[in-house]
């Protein structure tokens, strides 16, 4: 059989075309004859196709003999820390995060919280999906199944990123987006001195307001307006399987995911002088900055999960972030968290008595941004191609390790195809404003859009 739902660092597809129960009960089979495991913890988000994909792979796993720890509805980052507590050999996450309501998929890691992407297992398993016969099993050699809950222990990691000494009453809108944040919120609220104004805050894989993707300027409203007619201190919002967060200030205004970034490298650098901060290829000039101004090493990977997540693991970085608002840290097994980077945001508002707009209200002057830019493109390497002979010429740097990215002396631009997504991503940041729009609008032009 033809496989087309494994990408780059992870399986997502189209539910009855790319991804069936079936397929899935194969790629069970195969993680497990692949990796060897001898347990494994499985668990899926609120989409109501995941219960029969974590059925179906869960039988793949145990007909191979695997014993299956099952933790139920829970966000991907339940799966990362619930491996590595536990000490199993492996997690899977089944998952389509912000995809489209008629899709699905999967996450995989293996012993410690490692994720296993296209360099490191995904296509090995690819193969075996695809080729390997997988007869009946004798009944005697099937793995074990177990329902457990690890929700204490990891309530429990997550305070202890917080002094809850510098804690003051704060007034937070939280929209899980109907997505899985809603039961974490609810175990948290209890030991923090925050109301929590819920917003869209019940788990229903139907999706009745909208697939959750802050990312999306018209999926933001049900946050902002919600900041603003509370006069609440801060908004939080988050994606389906909440290893993204996304902040808004006291206005109801979305920050780009860029400047958290550099707010939390400055945050870890003040704690952690000299430390190594890992971040992203699209926009990097005020992380650098502030890694320079702090002693800390600002280090460059390509995006997504697994080639942070590895990176932070080489380096030993004690902070990895990328600008679409995913937030690496060492202390949870050099993996990505929705909860950790909202309770240290709320703990600097708390300790420092500025507001999230005043923090950040500099660097947005000096490092503006256009925001990430998506666009459909029949042919992103000729685009690209374009692009670079158009100005590579005179640029301080060009760089072709994750899209093209060029910089001049006072501009610069990451183009870049999406790994999740048939759109290439374009993101434009500048020393003014002034020039970041001209060129953004430039760029636009020769990609045939505005």
């Amino acid at each position: 059989m033809k496989i087309t739902c494994f990408k780059a660092y992870d399986i997502r597809g189209k539910l009855g075309e790319e991804l069936s129960t079936e397929t899935v009960y194969r790629i069970g089979r195969a993680y497990a004859r692949w990796l060897q495991p001898k347990t494994v913890v499985v668990g899926g988000d609120i989409r109501t196709s995941s219960p029969a994909l974590k059925s179906a792979l869960s039988s793949g796993l145990r007909d191979e003999g695997v014993d299956v720890l099952d933790i139920g509805l829970c966000g991907t980052e339940e799966i990362y820390f619930a491996t590595a507590h536990l000490g199993t050999c492996g997690g899977i996450m089944v998952t389509a995060s912000h995809n489209p309501i008629d899709y699905n998929g999967m996450k995989l890691v293996r012993e410690g919280a490692r994720p296993i992407s296209a360099d490191t297992g995904l296509v090995e398993i690819r193969q075996l999906v695809e080729e390997a016969e997988f007869p009946p099993t004798d009944l005697a050699q099937r793995g074990s199944y177990r329902r457990i809950s690890c929700s204490d222990a990891y309530i429990e990691h997550l305070l202890g990123y917080i002094d809850p000494a510098k804690l003051r009453p704060l007034k937070i809108v939280v929209n899980a987006g109907n997505g899985a944040a809603g039961p974490v919120l609810d175990a948290l609220e209890s030991h923090l001195p925050f109301e929590l104004i819920k917003v869209n805050h019940e788990p229903d894989g139907r999706f009745p307001n909208g697939i959750p993707n802050p990312l999306l300027p018209e999926s933001r409203h049900h946050t902002s307006d919600i900041i603003k007619a509370t006069g609440a201190d801060l908004g939080l919002a988050w994606d389906g399987d909440f290893d993204r967060c996304f902040l808004f200030n006291e206005a109801g205004e979305f920050i780009e995911g860029y400047y958290i970034v550099g707010l939390l490298a400055e945050a870890f650098l003040r704690k952690h002088p000299g430390e190594k901060i890992i971040h992203d290829p699209r926009l990097i000039w005020n992380t650098q900055a502030i890694c320079e101004e702090l002693g800390g090493q600002a280090i460059q990977s390509k995006c997504g999960h697994a080639f942070i997540k590895q990176a932070m693991r080489e380096q030993n970085a004690v902070y990895g972030g990328e600008m679409s608002a995913h937030h690496y840290f060492r202390d949870f097994f050099y993996c990505d968290s929705g909860m950790i980077p909202w309770l240290l945001i709320a703990e600097l508002i708390c300790s420092t008595g500025q507001t999230l707009s005043e923090m950040i209200k500099a660097r947005m002057a000096e490092y503006p941004c256009s925001g990430e830019l998506n666009r459909s493109i029949d042919d992103a390497p000729a685009l690209m191609a374009s692009l670079k002979g158009r100005y590579a010429d005179g640029a301080e740097r060009v760089e072709q390790v994750d899209g093209l990215s060029i910089a001049h002396t006072d501009w610069r631009f990451n183009l870049r195809s999406s790994n999740t997504e048939p759109v290439v991503r374009l993101n434009v940041e500048s020393k003014n404003i002034e020039l970041m729009e001209q060129k953004t609008r430039e760029l636009l032009l020769l990609m045939g859009s505005d």
